[in-house]
């Protein structure tokens, strides 16, 4: 059933590796550099592919051992759609996912400041995840989950709402998203960073507002999971009570864990809120 999930720090103990993910054997996550941990301690390595020629169109995958196609999670990292920020935030993340039998795919795009902006910012985020249909790699297409924060959980809920996709996604998670850009712009969030991504106010440029907001795009006909820390003073929690609700009302299986922290414990590979989102992806 849809609805709201509310979690306090430790009340779903330590266990980061759940449901077919395992640690290196001590119990540990594994390390949080560019790639991610197997069995045995090995490394397994990390494939870097363009989807453009720009240089921030480029993306990085990882996949578990062995050659069966599995599903595969579209890591989208936030910043505020700025360009001071990098897929290096998402790292930590997409080191754990071959762990638990998913592919991580860690996806870097131009932002606000090299490029970015809109439209660009929208169109590498689709190329990205429209690129994957053409890898060599043993995929499971009809698995693709878009997990992001921040910034990137607004582009990863919008890339759930895109018409003829050549790879659509079957499942949101947003770590505290910006879902609502109306509201983000009237909160002035990140100091007007809405602003700066669509080039303006709602008054003036109301068109892009519709078509680049989540919100505005419900029901979005796939499972969400949005995992927002009740102190976070830089993306409020509101952000994703307002959308689960909406989302809840227009038919959307769709909830929110609300989890003790900050903006950024829910991208802490150790922390209780990632151990929600594996949890949450072994039972897609």
């Amino acid at each position: 059933m849809a609805g709201r999930r509310e979690v306090l720090a430790g009340a779903v103990g330590g266990a980061l590796w759940l449901a077919g993910c395992r640690s290196d054997g001590d119990g540990a996550a594994p390390s949080t550099g560019a790639a991610s941990s197997t069995s045995g301690g090995q490394a397994a390595p990390v494939q870097k592919h363009r989807y453009g020629t720009d240089p921030s169109q480029f993306a990085e995958l990882t996949l578990p051992e062995g050659g069966e196609a599995v599903p595969l999670a579209v890591i989208i990292h936030g910043g505020f759609w700025r360009a001071q920020y990098a897929l290096s935030l998402g790292r930590p993340l997409a080191a754990t996912l071959p762990t638990c039998g998913w592919a991580a795919w860690n996806v870097e795009y131009r932002r606000v400041g090299n490029g970015g902006g809109y439209p660009a910012t929208l169109d590498d985020v689709a190329a990205a995840i429209d690129a994957l249909a053409d890898l060599d790699a043993p995929l499971d297409l009809s698995r693709v989950v878009t997990i992001g924060h921040s910034a990137g959980g607004h582009l990863a809920a919008w890339a759930a709402t895109r018409d003829e996709p050549v790879v659509a996604v079957t499942g949101v998670v947003s770590q505290a998203g910006v879902l609502d850009l109306r509201q983000s712009a009237a909160d002035r969030l990140g100091g007007g960073a809405t602003q700066e991504l669509l080039g303006g106010e709602p008054a003036a440029v109301g068109e892009r507002y519709d078509e680049a907001s989540p919100i505005e795009h419900l029901p979005l006909g796939v499972p969400i999971l949005c995992v927002h820390g009740r102190d976070d003073s830089i993306v409020p929690i509101s952000q994703s009570d307002a959308f689960v609700t909406a989302a809840v009302a227009a038919g959307d299986d769709a909830e929110l864990a609300a989890v003790e922290g900050d903006h950024f414990v829910v991208i802490d590979p150790e922390h209780e809120a990632w151990t929600l989102v594996l949890d949450w992806l072994t039972s897609r």
